[in-house]
């Protein structure tokens, strides 16, 4: 038996969602519930935790889901306070539907949809859908099975990117192969990490294009503030320096520079700036 997913909407609510190849045997809708169950304990940090395990990003939950909601950005978001429940297979047998119309008038959330799969006369596979039981107004969105999506790597994520972003990223690849920093990467983006012995601090996020966080590098106040000795003074200066280049906004908690020109001028204070970090960092120490 296969897990159900679990994805979070708008509002911060979890989302449930069993999958079923072909008719929805008796048990399914017990088995979601099951799930749900388990699911409606989680706080935000082990949403989070379940969050980077799956996208192997290192980009916390909330900055994540901040971008990729951008139109609802300014919506109160409170973790988990409610969950839908949604069941997806080709056929949703009657007994499936009556007790989840039954649930719908006691208060559960519950979502019905029915799929078609087909080839239509140009050899161009699609699926079609269809809620037998909920609001039409659901927000569809497409679902995958894989329980870890696969991780990039540094060739293919410069395909990825558009002349601006090459100059940047290649200038940025090319500081961190000469100071020994560590690239990690994740399904999309990577993190830019000083290392330790004991460790390793992430400075810094950079995506593609085909990122919900579009062509960027992010700041990593989240991974200092968890690792470093006294990340407030470390945090303050580093915020104090990016603020002097003009490149760099705010978005929620960091700071964010969308790379939309080639500037020499504006990679070489951000490397200045990185340097000062990790100077920084390496006075102060991975706390124990």
């Amino acid at each position: 038996m296969s897990e159900p997913l679990i994805g979070i909407d708008e509002l911060g609510n979890t989302v449930v969602i069993e999958l079923k190849r072909d008719k929805t045997p008796r048990e399914t809708l017990a088995q979601l519930i099951e799930y749900a169950s388990f699911i409606d304990n989680l706080d935000y940090e082990q949403l989070n935790g379940i969050f980077q395990d799956y996208s192997g990003e290192e980009v916390g939950l909330e900055e994540y889901h901040q971008q990729y909601y951008e139109d609802g950005a300014n919506q109160s978001v409170s973790w988990n306070k409610n969950s839908k429940l949604v069941i997806v297979a080709q056929d949703i047998s009657k007994e499936i539907k009556q007790t989840s119309l039954y649930l719908r008038k006691k208060g559960i959330d519950v979502y019905c949809v029915e799929f078609k799969y087909f080839v239509n006369n140009s050899n161009i596979k699609m699926i079609s859908s269809d809620f037998v039981v909920g609001d039409e107004e659901f927000i569809r969105q497409n679902v995958k099975s894989e329980t870890q999506l696969p991780k990039t790597t540094q060739d293919k994520f410069i395909e990825t990117l558009n002349e601006n972003g090459k100059f940047v990223f290649n200038r940025l690849f090319d500081f961190a192969n000469k100071e020994n920093l560590l690239l990690r990467w994740g399904s999309k983006g990577f993190s830019l990490n000083l290392p330790f012995d004991n460790g390793f601090v992430g400075l810094c996020f950079g995506y593609p294009p085909t990122s919900v966080f579009k062509q960027s590098i992010y700041t990593g106040f989240e991974e200092i503030t968890k690792k470093v000795n006294n990340p407030e003074k470390v945090i303050f200066d580093f915020i104090a320096e990016l603020k002097k280049q003009k490149n760099f906004e705010k978005a929620r908690t960091n700071l964010k520079w969308i790379i939309i020109k080639k500037s020499e001028t504006e990679i070489n204070n951000f490397i200045e700036t990185i340097k000062i970090l990790v100077e920084k960092i390496r006075i102060e120490g991975l706390r124990k």
